[in-house]
């Protein structure tokens, strides 16, 4: 799996200056970007305000809102030094994304109210590469952002976006940029970031189909696991994301999330919904835990922390799990989260159900 880290940011700025610098000598300020109401000049300062206040959020850990600071180009910029302040928040954004731990998260108003590092460097990504799209666009260039880097985009912050025909055209069609055949025009839209959730001991955090794909075919998803992990049910389960992500019917906060202890920032196992509640409201959770990892508490917790959250929706009235006959310490597990035994399950009764809320 492609890291999503400073690398890929160096890569956006570079594709979009490369391109753009072919064409300076030519007015900018005059000439309106795309389908923009902006001038070229106007959203070449946009590319760079929203790299340098990406970095900030990252650099300054903010929690609650946004840093309180703007960048604005000098009165006289022309393109060519607009192009240097692009390189220049790129490479301070790429720098942030970089020195940043991977737990750490940042405030972002959409949709989860906090960002990682690789969400900070997709979303400044596809602001470089959009952008540029739509100044090229003005100025009669043409231009195609590397398809790797669109795929990387898509799989990371546009999860509910079901794969096309290719990942540029995808992209574009996904920001109401462009059409695809057999899809409707996106005149509204917004990048997915991955949910997190806490508990005591432990951070719940959603998977990307990038991650669930590099889990599925035997990877780590770019978690840092204990030994013996991911186990065979993290691994299904991640198989499922990436079948739900190709339907264009994944939604991450209905998705597999990874435990991550706290205390070192390693990844125990996996939990996490089999889909969005259907027409009733109900939806069926599943789990498991690396062997090194059992025993401790961890699950209870987590489920406890993940069920919460769920309950709380007004479109949920009930959750379900289903656990084998012998599975013992799976039954303790489901019973101190508070789920409660509705009955039996499976060939021949093998499986034992359990409901959470619906009463």
């Amino acid at each position: 799996m492609r890291s999503m880290g400073g690398e890929r940011v160096e890569e956006a700025v570079a594709s979009c200056t490369r391109l753009l610098r072919t064409a300076t000598d030519r007015d900018w300020d005059g000439v309106k970007a795309g389908r923009l109401e902006w001038s070229c000049l106007r959203t070449a300062e946009h590319i760079a305000g929203d790299l340098v206040a990406y970095a900030g959020q990252l650099a300054g850990r903010a929690q609650d809102a946004y840093v309180p600071f703007d960048i604005t180009l000098d009165e006289g910029t022309d393109a060519a030094g607009a192009l240097d302040v692009i390189e220049a928040t790129g490479a301070l954004l790429s720098a942030a994304v970089r020195t940043t731990p991977p737990g750490v998260r940042a405030f972002h108003p959409y949709p989860f109210r906090s960002v990682n590092r690789e969400g900070f460097a997709a979303m400044g990504i596809v602001e470089v590469l959009l952008h540029t799209h739509d100044i090229a666009e003005g100025l009669g260039l043409a231009y195609e952002a590397p398809a790797e880097l669109c795929e990387d985009v898509l799989t990371r912050i546009f999860p509910q976006v079901q794969p096309g025909p290719a990942p540029w055209p995808t992209l574009l069609w996904a920001t109401g940029r462009g059409d695809l055949p057999g899809r409707a025009p996106v005149t509204e839209w917004r990048w997915h970031n991955t949910p997190v959730v806490p508990a005591e001991r432990l951070t719940l955090e959603g998977v990307t189909p990038a991650a669930a794909r590099d889990l599925f075919l035997g990877g780590d998803g770019g978690f840092e696991w204990i030994e013996g992990g991911p186990f065979h049910g993290t691994r299904e389960a991640s198989g499922m994301v990436v079948a739900a992500y190709e339907n264009g019917m994944y939604r991450p906060e209905w998705g597999l999330y990874i435990l991550v202890r706290k205390e070192d920032g390693r990844a125990i196992g996996g939990m996490g919904f089999h889909g969005a509640p259907d027409e009733d409201g109900r939806a069926e959770v599943g789990y498991d835990l690396a062997e090194a990892a059992r025993g401790q508490g961890y699950a209870t917790e987590a489920l406890r922390a993940l069920t919460a959250r769920a309950l709380v929706r007004d479109d949920v009235r009930a959750l379900h799990a289903v656990v084998n006959e012998d599975n013992h310490a799976s039954h303790a597990v489901v019973s101190r989260a508070g789920f409660r035994r509705v009955g039996t399950t499976g060939e021949n009764g093998t499986q034992v159900a359990y409901e959470l809320g619906g009463v």
